[in-house]
């Protein structure tokens, strides 16, 4: 029997999961686990493809990004970008983050648009800390993005443009 809401019902249940994606963006993480665990679709997403795990992790929610995991959500789960949550937090820089979803199984080599890898996202914007956490992982430095240029040439030029700022 399938179930009919009515308008009134539709408008309350789209108003709780722009809440749930307010919670995921904000890092209430109690109040998004009770959402969850009471139906609420663990991998829900906004308009932009966007899931819970995403909004929460880009935003350095580690507690709650965990709590995500610990419910089931899709890791590698992309937005309408093609963006994983590893390639977002890695140009994020929240090198934490990126730790839990590479030792939660995160593919740490996923085209995330135009082949980029959280490698390169994380040497094109400075973040040596999660190049170095992504090497360890085994990240692949022959990897080349659409326009040819090979993560390790992004990594060496990262670190070259680093040594110069700090010197």
């Amino acid at each position: 029997m399938e179930t009919v809401l009515s308008q009134q019902e539709e408008q309350r249940y789209a108003e709780l999961q722009q809440q749930a994606i307010d919670y995921a963006r904000q890092g209430f993480t109690e109040g998004l686990k009770v959402m969850v665990e009471a139906g609420m679709p663990v991998n829900l997403a906004d308009t932009k493809g966007n899931s819970l795990l995403m909004l929460a992790s880009y935003n350095g929610n580690q507690e709650t990004t965990e709590m995500l995991l610990d419910h089931g959500a899709d890791l590698d789960r992309r937005n309408d970008r093609g963006q994983t949550p590893l390639g977002g937090v890695a140009f994020k820089g929240y090198v934490e983050i990126v730790q839990l979803l590479i030792d939660r199984g995160a593919d740490i080599n996923a085209d995330n648009g135009g082949g980029m890898t959280p490698i390169m996202f994380a040497a094109m914007f400075g973040r040596h800390e999660v190049v170095k956490v992504l090497r360890a992982a085994g990240a692949r430095l022959e990897a080349r993005n659409k326009l040819g240029v090979s993560a390790n040439l992004m990594v060496n030029a990262s670190n070259l443009i680093g040594s110069l700022i700090r010197s």
